[in-house]
């Protein structure tokens, strides 16, 4: 199983491009998806949800794109002639009008970014795709890892948790036959004592206790539960989407435990099913993080 939460990063260059991919995801009943890129990046988007849904199934996804571009090598300025000629022009003409020397040189002029400027290397967009693709696919992969190994902690609390309950359904059946006996022995005491000296009726006394242990029997609720219990192993076992299928689950782990609760009437076996029910809420609030 994995977690919805996760992160991951990869970077990808190519002729003079450099895209940098960060995926973060959280929990949400669904795929939702938010990109956030540089202007001109819009048409890769479409293949770079695909890619992410390739391997995500769930959860709330933002991914950044930070984009790199290499300045043309030297050689390759570019020099306004025009706009140097009347930068040269008008000092010339203040240098006359002030008095001042007039110091204009060629490599002056060279170091004004509005007359120079260098100009960046044209990248086609089937580079930008592929480059930006290629970042994409590093983070996935990545973030998969990392949602693998938080499933992996997580399959394991929520294994822990499983064994509580087990524990707790296992007192919850010895407990059950000793119930009956003790309502047995409490109503034959509180007969006795009405009754006195006068004798009981032995078979009006069975029919009683056997109505008691009929209501309260709860024999198919623990081999529910317990069936439950096996599929959600199973299922924090497997490589596949879970997280609805434990979602389902936990409400018929509670709806199990929730009847023998209404139905025993037993302090002991009350007190287990309030631990079951504590251990079921944790395992509920878990389970929201699982894909």
């Amino acid at each position: 199983m994995r977690s919805m939460t996760g992160y991951g990063k990869g970077t990808a260059s190519s002729a003079g491009l450099t895209v940098t991919a960060e995926i973060k995801t959280v929990n949400h009943k669904f795929f939702d998806w938010n990109m956030k890129m540089p202007k001109g990046f819009l048409f890769v988007e479409d293949d770079a949800k695909k890619a992410v849904a390739g391997a995500v199934s769930r959860g709330h996804v933002d991914l950044y794109l930070t984009v790199e571009k290499q300045t043309a090598e030297a050689g390759e300025y570019r020099a306004d002639a025009a706009l140097a000629r009347m930068y040269v022009d008008s000092a010339r003409q203040l240098s006359e009008t002030l008095g001042v020397p007039f110091d204009i040189t060629a490599s002056s002029l060279m170091k004004n970014p509005d007359i120079v400027t260098l100009s960046e290397t044209e990248i086609d967009d089937e580079t930008v795709r592929k480059v930006t693709l290629e970042a994409v696919s590093e983070a996935v992969s990545a973030l998969v890892a990392m949602r693998e190994r938080e499933g992996a902690a997580l399959a394991a609390d929520l294994s822990e948790k499983l064994a509580s309950i087990e524990a707790s359904l296992e007192e919850v059946k010895k407990e059950a036959p000793r119930a009956v006996t003790e309502y047995r022995r409490k109503l034959r005491a509180r007969i006795d004592e009405a009754l006195g000296q006068l004798p009981l009726d032995e078979a009006r006394l069975a029919t009683e206790v056997a109505l008691f242990a009929d209501k309260c029997a709860i024999d198919e609720e623990i081999s529910r539960l317990g069936a439950h219990i096996a599929a959600m192993r199973a299922l924090i076992a497997s490589q596949g989407q879970v997280g609805r299928k434990l979602d389902f689950l936990v409400q018929e782990m509670n709806r199990e435990t929730n009847t023998i609760g209404s139905k025993a009437n037993d302090l002991a076996i009350t007190e287990r099913v309030l631990a079951m029910k504590n251990d079921i809420e944790k395992i509920r609030e878990q389970a929201q993080n699982a894909e």
